[in-house]
């Protein structure tokens, strides 16, 4: 018998001041057997820095021809889509010419010399950006992980802070390749 995803729910309060994006969002996020506390917590920051009405979680995990969050326009084309991880240059090269934007968020002490051993494979790939979130914001968000969950995420000048109440984490993602 295969195990079944956890549903959590989170109620997520966005205010990113470089974006002039001032939203609430009611999330549900199910968390494939699989996945830890760490990379569920970098999709709702992944969610929270590129949110937008039409953003969506995606299957992620459970099938590979689905990102873990995207975007569709109202013609099901797709504009944003989001990878958590460490993908190979196969699926990311896949992604770009997918979609219009592919977003590479990478999250392990062992980011650098996954891209050391990716990034001259997918270099010529104009519309990808890859952003290395550092390893100790990044356990500290899997400690805020709970069923359900009352978020706040304030982004200004690039820096990022996420929590709940008291407690918060400061995220200062590292940009790693920029769109061409």
């Amino acid at each position: 018998m295969a195990l079944k995803s956890t549903i959590f729910k989170a109620d997520l309060q966005i205010s990113d001041m470089d974006r002039h994006y001032y939203q609430q969002h009611a999330l549900t996020i199910a968390r494939h057997p699989s996945e830890t506390d760490e990379r569920m917590m970098i999709r709702v920051l992944a969610f929270a820095l590129n949110a937008s009405e039409a953003l969506a979680f995606g299957k992620g995990l459970s099938d590979t021809d689905e990102p873990d969050l995207w975007q569709k326009d109202l013609t099901g084309a797709i504009e944003v889509w989001v990878e958590v991880g460490q993908p190979d240059d196969r699926a990311i090269l896949k992604a770009c010419g997918r979609a219009d934007k592919v977003l590479v968020y990478s999250y392990s002490s062992t980011s650098h010399i996954w891209w050391n051993q990716t990034g001259s494979r997918v270099d010529r790939a104009k519309n990808l950006k890859v952003i290395n979130i550092p390893a100790e914001p990044s356990q500290a968000l899997a400690a805020l992980a709970q069923r359900t969950m009352q978020l706040q995420c304030t982004i200004q000048d690039g820096q990022i802070w996420l929590g709940a109440n008291e407690n918060m984490v400061l995220i200062e993602p590292e940009t790693i390749k920029d769109f061409a």
